[in-house]
């Protein structure tokens, strides 16, 4: 027990820094009716932060190779706070959308080196549903959180209860032990140089999570009045399957994928063909969040799984894969938005990244360092 505990204090820091990622899914009719520009580029906001979180991820890990490992996350999380501040306080479009490169960049330093002391602590699957959970408790109570204080109070408030969600956040990382980097055991050249041969694995989790944060930037618009609920229901749905996940990932990745993924692309189909109605599509939002992220963790977790060659790095890969998806799908559903529904975009994502899973199906089945050997797979849930 004594190595999971700090597990969940990181899951706090990471629920307090993930609250500002998915709050603006809520926050889109406020904030575009404050600055007087469309949904589609208020939505803009949010691929910022992932765009900030893409780059930012590998920089940031790679800068903070040879720091102490509380140092270089306490760091991370004083910046955020700080571009916090800064959001609550401008009166600039062009502000608040600057602000959300750096927010972006210091919460995937923080994600980057949280997911490599995580997986040193339990298994990968494990470790990422527990971080991953603090996410997806953000996404329950943080987005639908966003959307009522934006009713009540404006916009702004929710990004100043994103600052004040910091402090204990900071407390939560002085329990990390604050290990020291010592000798790092590879150089940057050769966990670079991993990046080759998880390329296909590392677009597969990409494609899964555009087609996510395709449909999700956009639901509070398309469930109206409905959107708290709506949003809520996603949120809960994303939290069973990253649960899920965190039980399944580690031992049955290829099967996870294999049912899941087909499951995944027909709701999304249904849902372009329905157009559910707000009782509807609480449902499911639901489901396809479930759903969502039960595939989308389970591709990452096994990331971390193989990265062996890139110990320092192999949480950024993950950080980047993820948000380069987040970037990718709100830009290309925004775009889309007056000739196709966002369903229709998730549909097309999901079955390319089908066809990527195919031609990469050996990676859910190969031991780390070694031909495939699903058999070499240690049993979920105990400490490496």
């Amino acid at each position: 027990m004594e190595f999971r505990v700090p597990l969940y204090f990181l899951a706090l820091a990471v629920f307090a820094m993930g609250t500002s990622e998915f709050m603006l899914a809520g926050l889109v009719p406020g904030i575009a009716a404050a600055f007087a520009v469309s949904p589609a580029q208020a939505g803009y906001l949010t691929s910022a932060f992932a765009l900030g979180m893409v780059v930012g991820a590998p920089l940031m890990a790679a800068l903070a190779r040879s720091w102490r490992r509380r140092t270089a996350l306490l760091c991370f999380l004083a910046l955020f706070a700080v571009t916090h501040v800064v959001g609550g306080l401008t009166t600039s479009f062009a502000v608040l959308l600057g602000t959300r490169v750096p927010a972006a960049v210091s919460y995937a330093g923080f994600l980057a080196v949280a997911l490599t002391a995580a997986t040193g602590l339990a298994r990968p699957g494990r470790a990422l549903a527990v971080l991953l959970g603090g996410t997806t408790v953000a996404c329950v109570a943080g987005v639908p959180g966003g959307a009522l204080l934006d009713a009540a109070f404006g916009w702004r408030s929710a990004f100043w209860v994103v600052a004040l969600l910091c402090l204990p956040a900071f407390a939560a990382v002085w329990w990390i032990p604050d290990t020291a980097a010592g000798a790092v055991p590879s150089g940057l050249r050769a966990e670079l140089g991993e990046l080759r041969s998880l390329s296909g694995v590392l677009l597969l989790a990409a494609l899964v999570n555009a087609a996510t944060f395709g449909v999700f930037t956009y639901l509070a618009p398309l469930a109206g009045g409905s959107a708290p609920a709506v949003l809520a229901a996603f949120g809960t749905g994303c939290f069973a399957g990253v649960t899920a996940a965190g039980r399944l990932a580690d031992r049955w990745p290829g099967q996870v994928v294999a049912s899941g993924g087909p499951l995944l692309l027909a709701g999304w189909v249904v849902a372009a063909l329905t157009a559910p109605g707000s009782a509807a599509l609480a449902g499911f939002a639901f489901v396809q969040g479930g759903l969502s992220f039960l595939v989308g963790s389970t591709v990452i977790a096994r990331i971390l799984h193989l990265a062996t060659g890139a110990p320092t790095m192999a949480g950024s890969y993950a950080t980047a894969a993820l948000n380069a998806g987040a970037t990718a799908g709100p830009v290309l559903a925004g775009a889309l938005g007056g000739v196709v529904n966002p369903f229709w975009v998730a549909a097309v994502l999901v079955a390319v990244a089908l066809v990527v899973g195919v031609v990469v199906r050996g990676a859910f089945t190969r031991a780390p360092g070694g031909p495939a050997a699903a058999s070499t797979t240690r049993s979920p849930g105990r400490p490496r």
